[in-house]
């Protein structure tokens, strides 16, 4: 399998003397939907900055597809988009300006663009906003308008640094519908995020980076799998003043319609609700009570470094 992103052994010091990365060495394989998380502080932002080409390591070596970032950067370039966190339009043009000018970085001209232009804006559901200045548009507009911009070189490698950050649903839907369609279409995507739920459903590979370090590099399958317990919340059919007696089961009425339930991994979800159902009790439906990928990074985020 083609590595599409290699980071070997990298350190970044700054001149007042604070490490923010500690010797960090990394790949994610092309095709991969990969989640990079770290709490705030942790060099996340320091590592995101080295794989952008915003931020020069103090020592070691980033690759796309690789090409050096340092020796050879403007085919590494090539090959890379990045959607930031912030919007950092010209908020007095317009959306084909934007993207035309952005195009023209990676030597496209305006009517080679054209196509992908227009295909992106109607993807993104900005093609009738196509010629409205960007100060006019709405915040979840403008997050729609800069993933455009990072597309619009058709890059292989696809850096997505909180995407959906402070975005309406309509938005964040419409974000990840059209995120993982480039995704299955062979674009390897890095997504960073506060928002674990969206990479716990979207991503099949994670790294967490904690204290300038990588603690956790592994599938997201396999990290879910060392939960020892899960919490549920049922949702009843009728409602319940009081639980009858259910034996071991430690089970907690939350309120007449929902019921709390700590089971361990080895006990299917499934055997408590036939079990509620021989006394009675029907389940409408179910949920995790907490998103499991959160319980995981806060264990282990909240180790101290050995």
């Amino acid at each position: 399998m083609t590595t599409a992103l290699a980071i070997q052994n990298c350190v970044k010091t700054y001149a007042n003397g604070t490490e923010a990365v500690k010797g960090i060495s990394l790949t994610v394989k092309q095709g991969d939907f990969f989640a990079l998380l770290g709490p705030n502080g942790a060099g996340k932002s320091t590592l995101i900055g080295m794989i952008a080409s915003l931020v020069q390591p103090t020592s070691g070596q980033v690759t796309i597809f690789g090409e050096d970032l340092t020796l050879n950067p403007w085919v590494a370039k090539q090959k890379l988009g990045v959607m930031p966190q912030e919007v950092n339009f010209n908020i007095f043009q317009n959306a084909i300006q934007i993207l035309e000018n952005n195009a023209s970085l990676y030597g496209i001209s305006a009517e080679a663009a054209k196509p992908t232009i227009e295909l992106l804006l109607r993807k993104l559901h900005l093609w009738d906003k196509r010629y409205k200045a960007v100060r006019t548009l709405s915040g979840g507009y403008k997050r729609r308008l800069m993933l455009a911009r990072a597309l619009v070189h058709k890059p292989t490698l696809l850096l997505l640094d909180e995407p959906t950050a402070g975005v309406d649903v309509e938005t964040r839907n419409a974000t990840w519908e059209f995120v993982k369609e480039i995704n299955q279409a062979g674009t390897t995507i890095i997504l960073t995020t506060h928002y674990l739920e969206e990479a716990e459903s979207l991503c099949n590979e994670v790294a967490i980076v904690n204290h300038g370090m990588l603690i956790q590099r592994t599938a997201m399958e396999t990290l879910l799998q060392t939960l020892e317990t899960e919490s549920f919340i049922l949702y009843l059919a009728t409602p319940l003043t009081q639980l009858p007696e259910l034996g071991s089961l430690v089970i907690e009425l939350t309120s007449d319609h929902t019921l709390e339930v700590t089971v361990s991994k080895m006990t299917p979800i499934s055997a408590i609700i036939t079990q509620l159902a021989k006394t009675g009790i029907v389940v409408s439906s179910i949920k995790n009570k907490k998103n499991r990928l959160e319980a995981l990074f806060l264990a282990l985020t909240q180790q101290q470094p050995s």
